[in-house]
């Protein structure tokens, strides 16, 4: 079993949304970024945990935690031209995107970023690093249970 943050901007999926849909369960769409398309469709497994993470917003943090339901698939959002995800190059024959489904386990208090960054044991997490954007990181197994601890 592997763990992730995944980021999520609350004004489209926040943690009420993902509690308030069917089975609690989200397709994690609209990643456009090689890296993180890549540890979706190439090393996350079906169990895997997830901290579903608050971005862009007044208090970016971890909001709760998930787990990996469904492993990577075409992201249809990718095939829509309606879709702000639209990709021109990408086709049902060769897709370019990919999401995987995640479920809420539960929601949690909001550990800040702010919080994070006050754990020196925390000091090497990819989302404390400067200049680290991605929307979806690994996070160490040590980090995982430190974090849990807070919750």
């Amino acid at each position: 079993m592997r763990y992730w943050l995944m980021k999520s901007e609350p004004t489209d999926v926040s943690v009420d949304d993902l509690a308030a849909l069917p089975n609690q369960t989200v397709a994690w769409y609209g990643i456009r970024n090689y890296q993180a398309r890549n540890f979706m469709r190439d090393q996350m497994k079906v169990g895997d945990k997830v901290f579903f993470y608050h971005s862009s917003c007044a208090e970016p943090g971890i909001a709760g935690i998930a787990s990996v339901s469904k492993l990577a698939y075409p992201d249809a959002t990718q095939f829509d031209p309606k879709n702000k995800y639209f990709d021109p190059k990408a086709t049902p024959e060769n897709p370019r995107w990919f999401n995987v489904d995640v479920k809420l386990a539960k929601k949690t208090r909001l550990i800040s970023i702010k919080e994070l960054r006050e754990h020196p044991q925390l000091a090497h997490m990819r989302i404390l690093q400067r200049g680290n954007r991605l929307s979806i990181t690994p996070v160490d197994p040590k980090e995982w249970e430190f974090i849990m601890g807070l919750i």
